[in-house]
């Protein structure tokens, strides 16, 4: 069964982060420059909470909180679900679906911070494989193409 570690050595070990000291508004410039819908909340190199998208939405701007003096720690998601290397992709996928979450940090049995998938990636590795299936079965039934 495919693990974590797979979809990381393609898609690379970058993470966006903030402190939690920022504000709001220079976490969702982050996320904007970035083009992401999260970053992972550090202090002292330790995770300590993660802000999305939906944080940003639902206790910012629903609440009316001004985001340019609104601090990360006050509105990030303070109980981080991550998984491991080794965690199995369905594994991963089930945890997202359960908790309701797109973004799930990968750290090491130390805590530290060694990437980060979302539900696209899962899902874009699905699909990569589903098209493999296709081709090959369509190889298998039709002959080989050139």
């Amino acid at each position: 069964m495919p693990k974590i570690s797979l979809i990381l050595s393609e898609k690379g070990s970058v993470v966006h982060q903030v402190t939690q000291g920022a504000t709001v508004l220079e976490a969702a410039k982050i996320m904007n420059d970035h083009q992401c819908g999260s970053l992972v909340v550090m202090k002292d190199d330790k995770l300590v909470g993660i802000i999305t998208e939906r944080d940003v939405l639902s206790r910012v701007v629903a609440e009316q909180r001004d985001p340019a003096s609104t601090p990360v720690v006050a509105v990030m998601t303070h109980e981080v679900a991550v998984c491991g290397l080794e965690t199995k992709i369905e594994e991963a996928r089930t945890v997202m679906r359960n908790r309701r979450i797109r973004h799930l940090p990968v750290v090491d049995k130390d805590h530290k911070l060694l990437g980060m998938i979302s539900i696209g990636d899962l899902n874009a590795f699905r699909l990569n494989g589903q098209e493999q299936t296709i081709h090959f079965l369509h190889e298998y039934l039709y002959g080989e193409t050139v």
